[in-house]
């Protein structure tokens, strides 16, 4: 197991077939940085162009097709003391006659206190004045290439990943990716300081990180849909429109975790997943939502396999 420092000089708008910028092994630690998703480094200065700029693609050695990719987000953190939001809803999340009443919008900027763990808005927002915030630092869009040698935009997300924007993809958690190229390769970009559910003003606090992440290769367990573990839970993720499709995946994936990997059948399934079932909102401002299906692991049997 080595540890693999990577400095990023190239940045891709798409998660596709890109020419690998590094190769890891299984068990390896990738430490490396993210810039923001409007192209600024961590000196706030523009080297990509904007629309969540990914760092990578990182080559994992022995890793293929219907395989599963985890990746242990070991620390993700702001690496300047700039962030920006906008400051308007999304239109798409009030009533379309409520939408016009929206006004045209404008950034804000966020003071990042890494030491103190905070963002401060430094100019007034009309009545708001300057408010604080615990930082809650997460990534709003990582993944591995997609099925089919496609390259989908980061304005996405799909079953390879992609513009998900969920808070809970934070230091702690691992996430599971199903394997579509040789290699897997591994994206990662578009810091947020914090982020409220839903991204529904098309912005987390946007700000560039440092990353450290470990992959591990679990061969031939064929997943369909990115899947996540925590210390307390496990969870899937759909991503899809309308917001209904995004959750039907998200809970197929589940059933299947629950028959695969506890052994549960489908009556097990039904009571376990009707009474203990939490739905997080992912992404709902790009052109694929994301719905999370999450379990807590006092409520699951004994694994049988991973």
């Amino acid at each position: 197991m080595a540890t693999l420092r990577f400095q990023p000089q190239v940045y891709h708008n798409t998660l596709g077939p890109h020419t690998p910028v590094a190769h890891v092994s299984d068990g390896d630690t990738i430490i490396t940085t993210t810039i923001d998703a409007f192209g600024k480094d961590e000196n706030d200065r523009q080297v990509a162009a904007r629309g969540n700029p990914q760092t990578g693609p990182f080559y994992v050695d022995g890793a293929e097709p219907g395989d599963t990719l985890a990746v242990s987000l070991d620390r993700l953190y702001p690496n300047r003391d700039i962030g920006y939001t906008s400051t308007v809803l999304a239109p798409n999340v009030v009533d379309p006659d409520f939408a016009r009443e929206l006004p045209e919008p404008r950034m804000a900027r966020w003071q990042i206190d890494r030491a103190r763990g905070t963002a401060t808005l430094i100019e007034p927002i009309e009545r708001l004045g300057q408010f604080t915030l615990p930082l809650s630092p997460m990534l709003g869009c990582f993944g591995v290439c997609p099925p089919g040698g496609q390259a989908i935009s980061t304005a996405t997300a799909g079953t390879h990943g992609g513009n998900m924007d969920y808070r809970g993809f934070k230091s702690g958690t691992t996430v599971y990716f199903p394997v579509f190229a040789p290699g897997a390769l591994l994206f990662v970009g578009d810091g947020h300081a914090t982020q409220g559910d839903g991204e529904i003003s098309g912005t987390g606090i946007e700000i560039s990180f440092d990353v450290q992440v470990t992959v591990h290769v679990i061969k031939t367990t064929g997943i369909r849909w990115p899947r996540g573990e925590t210390s307390e839970a496990i969870f899937t993720v759909g991503n899809a429109r309308p917001l209904d499709q995004a959750l039907q995946h998200a809970t197929t994936e589940m059933y299947r975790w629950l028959t695969d990997d506890y052994g549960l059948g489908p009556r097990d399934i039904g009571v376990l997943l009707g009474q203990c079932v939490e739905y997080d909102l992912g992404n709902v401002f790009d052109p694929a939502y994301t719905m999370v299906c999450k379990l807590a692991k006092h409520t699951l049997p004994a694994r049988e396999r991973l």
